[in-house]
């Protein structure tokens, strides 16, 4: 409708000129006063480009400098003494009221509208305009305000739709997904926990044997995690479901994860599916090099950034020591990921990271850094964007 009424509006300034360029191009204040329209319809849509919509205050001092005042002005000092030379000013009366009717309220339309009718009036019976045209002036005045509220309504009416439309597909989006997450859920609970459960139960197998306990442990970590699941945003839940599979993947071969998820953001799917497998690497780097039992995994967010980290307080190693595969690790330059770290101790498994880490990350935008030292462990930082 601002376009709409803009055109409008375009139209009768042609009009204008036209008329003022033919039959009154010899006089001063038909040139001041279309100067004064196109300056009004200027500054309407300057304030509509940039507020995104027709701002009232504008509409309101277009409709009575340029529909209630600049009439007069033509009789007084303009010379239009007739209804022809005075009609391309009352033309504008009408783009005056279209866009009011786009502004404006209903009461606030209803005072705009009369009061270009009272003034319309006026003019015409200045001139002594015949009856006919008279009348015909004020029914297009007042039905250019009556379509344009009837269109901008309408309009509004059918994006309504569109948005509760919308609305009720992410709903329904959302719920499937939050279905599918509870069916992901039942199904690892009877594999793992369940399962556990009804074995110890029956007496089947030994509940203080240490391999049991450290089943117990892992499985125990996983429930707390689920628990602590349940206050987080239900947007990042794609990202949470991709690295849990990544952490019971890693538990099942015997490592013990603790994973805090910390409000992650919500990213497309392949990002997530990335991350996750990235962060599936670097704890499998873990399970078979660092000497220790157990990693740390954190997901967060920072600035709409997904950051994931692998922790752990493995025996470490020299970053940019040449590890078996001829490779160092280095510090991230600007705009290239990382070397992969090549630890100076055997079968470090530098080529395993390059590969399914950084050169991972480096596909979907993402960056990978890595910092170790001796006896202190190694941090993987997966970062998206990078």
């Amino acid at each position: 409708m601002v376009i709409a009424t803009a055109l409008y509006r375009g139209s009768h300034l042609v009009a204008g000129g036209a008329v003022v360029a033919q039959h009154q191009r010899d006089r001063l204040f038909p040139w001041l006063a279309l100067g004064a329209a196109i300056a009004a319809t200027a500054l309407i849509w300057f304030m509509a480009a940039r507020h995104r919509r027709l701002v009232s205050w504008a509409v309101g001092l277009d409709v009575l400098a340029i529909g209630c005042l600049l009439p007069f002005g033509a009789y007084a000092w303009g010379g239009a003494h007739t209804q022809e030379s005075i009609a391309w000013v009352m033309l504008l009366g009408g783009s005056s009221s279209a866009m009011a009717a786009v502004a404006f309220g209903a009461r606030l339309l209803a005072v705009a509208v009369v009061l270009l009718v009272v003034t319309h009036l006026a003019g015409y019976l200045l001139v002594e305009a015949d009856a006919s045209v008279t009348g015909a002036h004020l029914n297009a005045l007042v039905f250019s305000a009556v379509v344009s509220w009837v269109l901008t309504w309408y309009l509004c009416r059918q994006g309504e739709r569109v948005d509760s439309a919308n609305r009720r597909a992410l709903a329904a989006e959302t719920q499937r997904a939050r279905f599918a997450e509870r069916v992901a859920h039942h199904n690892a609970l009877h594999d793992t926990v369940l399962a556990t459960l009804t074995a110890i139960a029956r007496g089947g197998v030994d509940a203080n044997t240490a391999m049991m306990r450290e089943r117990c442990a892992r499985e125990a970590a996983y429930l707390r995690r689920l628990v602590e699941q349940a206050d987080d945003r239900e947007e990042a839940s794609e990202v949470r479901a991709a690295l849990e599979e990544s952490v019971r993947a890693a538990e099942a071969l015997g490592l013990r994860v603790t994973a805090r998820y910390h409000e992650p953001p919500a990213v497309p799917g392949e990002i997530a599916l990335a991350m996750a497998r990235a962060a599936t690497e670097a704890l499998n780097n873990v399970r078979c090099h660092a000497g220790t039992g157990h990693a740390f995994l954190t997901a967060a967010g920072d600035s709409g950034r997904l950051i994931v980290t692998v922790v752990d307080r493995g025996r470490g190693f020299a970053v940019g020591a040449a590890g078996p595969d001829g490779a160092g690790a280095s510090a991230e330059a600007p705009g290239e990921a990382a070397r992969p770290p090549g630890p100076a101790r055997p079968g470090a498994g530098g080529i395993g990271l390059d590969r399914s880490v950084h050169a991972r990350m480096r596909g979907v935008g993402g960056r990978a850094f890595v910092d170790s030292a001796p006896g202190e462990g190694v941090r993987v930082e997966l970062r998206w964007p990078g």
